[in-house]
């Protein structure tokens, strides 16, 4: 028996979009639910879906909150989290507003 209450989870939908959830249920139950229609209204829609990632955490309060941070990520910043990544974390965390993409992202120009 694990000590985990909660978890947080990346589910990746046949129409290639990524859900990011968080759970105090089995997580294996939970992504069957997801695919039998009865997660959310999302998932419903883009069926079916893959876990591609998630976290453990000792209280459900953690797991929402990391959920609520994932959320608001860019997809390549989901991406590298999903390739464990995690050295890409803060380069994609910038404001390119501000400081504009990084070399490597940048268009070449004609």
């Amino acid at each position: 028996m694990n000590n985990f209450i909660g978890y947080t989870y990346i589910l990746e939908c046949s129409n290639g979009q990524y859900y990011t959830g968080s759970t105090a249920q089995d997580l294996e139950e939970r992504v069957h639910q997801h695919n039998e229609g009865n997660g959310s209204n999302f998932t419903k829609k883009h069926r079916p879906c893959e876990l591609v990632y998630y976290e453990e955490y000792q209280s459900i309060a953690d797991a929402f909150q990391r959920e609520k941070q994932i959320q608001g990520w860019s997809r390549k910043k989901k991406e590298a989290l999903i390739k464990n990544h995690h050295d890409k974390l803060p380069l994609l965390s910038r404001n390119y507003t501000q400081f504009g993409k990084p070399d490597n992202e940048r268009k070449s120009d004609r």
